[in-house]
């Protein structure tokens, strides 16, 4: 009876493909109104793909009304606090790492794990085991420590990077577990807000009250990476993660060339 429970608490594996960009639109409203976990993800197919495209339509659709609305508040005479990206030299490194290596790692960190599967439960936190083999190499540049550290903190990085990989080889075949299913409202709604509040480190200035609302962006990207995330895999968060850093990354080179 316990097992029957649990499975009820999970979808189908597998959806109708939405015909339409509004059929998306209003199962992600769906979606939101009660997240449920499905048993496994759909994979990397064309629907998924269409689904991503439509999805990244809605975030284009949303941001264009929020920006639209800082524009307003700017134009009513608030000051909003500066973003420091804002100043950042978007040269080549800068665009790889936000457009690249930025939604890979933060889909990793945030929803890699939202599939609920115990393999990737246990490789996402060797992840973050690895990521603090890296946080060592990086301290110990930073204070001049000598070469142990560093070659301990690199041991840390390839142990745990192996060790998560066999562990997904090992547990591939594992679906979402029934505790985490029963509890995966909780979970994916931590995930957005987490995700959102990470973000509030891009401001140095400004009361918390202020900076609050600066990240309802990334609190509702977040929502739609981990829809996306648990209906057609991690692939399709990455993907979306990246239209979205990319648009924006776009749209400032096109703004700071029109003002030159």
């Amino acid at each position: 009876m316990k097992g029957r429970n649990s499975h009820m608490t999970m979808q189908s594996s597998s959806l109708p493909a939405a015909n339409s960009a509004r059929d998306e639109w209003r199962r992600y409203a769906a979606f939101l109104k009660s997240p449920r976990l499905p048993a496994r993800a759909d994979g990397i197919d064309r629907p998924g793909l269409r689904a991503v495209l439509r999805i990244y339509g809605l975030d284009m659709l949303i941001m264009a009304s929020l920006l639209l609305l800082a524009g307003i508040v700017v134009a009513l005479g608030f000051e909003l606090p500066e973003n420091e990206l804002a100043d950042l030299d978007l040269n080549i490194a800068a665009i790889t790492l936000i457009v690249l290596a930025a939604p890979l790692l933060e889909e990793l960190a945030f929803r890699s794990w939202l599939s609920g599967r115990p393999g990737h439960l246990l490789a996402g936190a060797l992840i973050a085991l690895a990521s603090s083999g890296i946080a060592l190499v990086a301290t110990d540049r930073t204070v001049g420590a000598g070469d142990t550290s560093t070659m301990i903190g690199a041991g840390i990085f390839v142990t745990a990077i192996m060790l998560a990989l066999i562990v997904l080889l090992a547990l591939r075949r594992r679906d979402a577990m029934g505790w985490f299913a029963r509890l995966f409202p909780v979970f994916f709604w931590a995930s957005a807000l987490g995700f959102a509040l990470l973000h509030l480190f891009n401001y140095q200035q400004g009361t918390l009250a202020m900076l609050l609302p600066l990240v309802v962006p990334q609190f509702i990207l977040g929502s739609m990476l981990g829809y996306v995330r648990v209906r057609h895999g991690l692939w399709s968060s990455i993907l979306l993660h990246a239209l979205h850093n990319g648009t924006i990354i776009a749209l400032v080179l096109l703004a700071t060339g029109l003002a030159d």
